[in-house]
């Protein structure tokens, strides 16, 4: 059985590395040359595809029909997508008789589209997964082959909950994947009445809106935090990056939002929010060093009495600051 691997990101990694275990006949494998632009924090499908002897390719524009006409070349059997960035046109699906299937970190159909890893976080749900289901036209639309669960502890950020989900993803292809060659795979229609679908994030979006409660700000700051961009705020015109902060404990907010309240326990820093105190234990002003909270007052002007600006008082447009 001939395969071709449209691969990248740690997933992709994973479930290139169960397929050699494996011992499939992987017979190319299409990846992205990475962007010099992008923080490469993730393992690489190309490296391990070359150390193996497979073929790699990196189209621009995989759906072009000189492109397509390369993959037919190919024969594959199955088609499988692992977190490829792009979505794969109905020409290239047609291509193997056997099916072309994607990996998708959600439970579908929740969460389709992009940055369902961040998005899950940002909306506080305590459960997520992967599901390895048939690719159509529509992204993360076709009929369901299994799913893997993953659970969501509230200290979870989005790092953690990647490594989980990579472990699954290995895990859900590791078991699929004799079904799928002896055809003998499930496969469900999706329920699209039950689907949601979020769009990509941008820097700009780890934007904070204190007006909002002390638990949305943490599930957003555990949501972009490193190797993500990162929760942000200003203090008067300096931007400044919330990295990490503990899961709120009900306390009511005596004061307006993004008050600075003092100094807590381990050196978080008080925040009045829009409904309770958030306690950030790790801050850093940009184009500075990385603190806690005793040190941020210390080091700012403003003092405990001083506020963070809130999302009502910016704009924020591009990632940068507007007025």
């Amino acid at each position: 059985m001939r395969i071709v691997v449209f691969g990248y990101h740690d997933i992709g990694v994973a479930c290139l590395q169960e397929f050699l275990d494996q011992r499939a006949n992987i017979v190319a494998v299409v990846t992205h040359r990475d962007d010099p632009g992008e923080t490469i924090w993730f393992d690489s499908v190309a490296e391990l595809a070359t150390a193996q002897g497979i073929p790699v390719m990196t189209p621009q524009e995989p759906n072009a029909p000189a492109f397509v006409g390369e993959v037919r070349r190919l024969r594959p059997d199955l088609i499988f997508s692992f977190y490829y960035r792009q979505l794969l046109s109905p020409a290239i699906l047609a291509i193997p008789p056997l099916g072309a299937i994607n990996l998708h970190g959600s439970l579908l159909p929740k969460y389709r589209g992009r940055a369902p890893l961040n998005w899950v976080l940002v909306h506080g749900e305590r459960m997520t997964g992967v599901t390895l289901h048939y690719m159509d036209a529509r992204a993360d639309h076709g009929d369901i082959i299994s799913q893997r669960a993953v659970p969501i502890a509230i200290e979870d950020t989005a790092l953690t909950l990647w490594r989980n989900l990579t472990t699954a993803a290995r895990a859900l292809l590791a078991e699929t994947f004799p079904l799928i060659v002896a055809g003998r795979a499930p496969r469900v229609p999706q329920d699209h009445t039950a689907a949601t679908k979020f769009g990509r994030r941008t820097p700009a979006d780890g934007l904070i809106a204190w007006s909002h409660s002390a638990r949305e700000i943490y599930n957003l700051i555990r949501a972009v935090t490193r190797p993500f961009p990162g929760a942000f705020t200003f203090w008067d015109d300096r931007r400044i990056f919330l990295w990490s902060a503990r899961p709120p404990r009900g306390r009511a907010s005596p004061a307006p939002a993004g008050t600075v309240l003092g100094v807590g326990v381990g050196g978080a820093l008080e925040v009045a929010t829009g409904d309770g105190v958030l306690e950030v234990l790790q801050i850093q002003p940009e184009g500075g060093a990385e603190m806690d909270g005793a040190t941020f007052l210390s080091t700012m002007r403003g003092g405990a009495s001083a506020r963070f600006s809130s999302l009502e008082s910016q704009v924020v447009e591009g990632g940068r600051r507007q007025h």
